[in-house]
């Protein structure tokens, strides 16, 4: 009778300590975080290709550093198959556009010079096709 008395006495101790356990966790765990400790979402950085389509020396390279002076993570600069490009275009690779235009915003690029081409095999969310026009645009003076 002992040992039975006992053995109750232990199991509804060892009850009150999980129960008081799993209601202060809940309690805790549910109430709002301090300001201090709340995170804000982190900035997306846009992740650029950029291809020399004019043909002329270190324009690629010029232009890479000057996106990634203004934030842009430019991950390749590679040639465009022609040379003969007239215009800077501004490409969408994933469907955001108001990516392309903000990076054709800091390029000084013109609205009508982004385009859409979606592709799955691309990883970058935007590519810049510098064109012939290059030394025109205000961010080259």
């Amino acid at each position: 009778m002992i040992v039975l008395n006992t053995l109750i006495v232990v199991l509804v101790l060892v009850t009150g300590y999980f129960s008081y356990a799993f209601i202060s966790n809940n309690y805790f765990a549910s109430s709002p975080a301090a300001p201090d400790t709340v995170r804000s979402k982190p900035v997306r950085v846009l992740q650029l290709d950029v291809i020399n389509g004019c043909g002329a020396k270190n324009v690629g390279a010029k232009f890479t550093e000057y996106l990634r002076a203004h934030g842009f993570d430019v991950v390749e600069v590679k040639n465009y198959k022609s040379s003969h490009i007239p215009q800077t275009l501004v490409v969408d690779r994933v469907g955001n556009l108001d990516a392309a235009h903000e990076v054709a915003l800091a390029l000084g690029v013109e609205s009508q010079n982004v385009i859409q081409q979606l592709s799955p095999d691309y990883y970058v969310d935007v590519s810049v096709i510098i064109g012939e026009d290059y030394a025109s645009l205000p961010h080259s003076h």
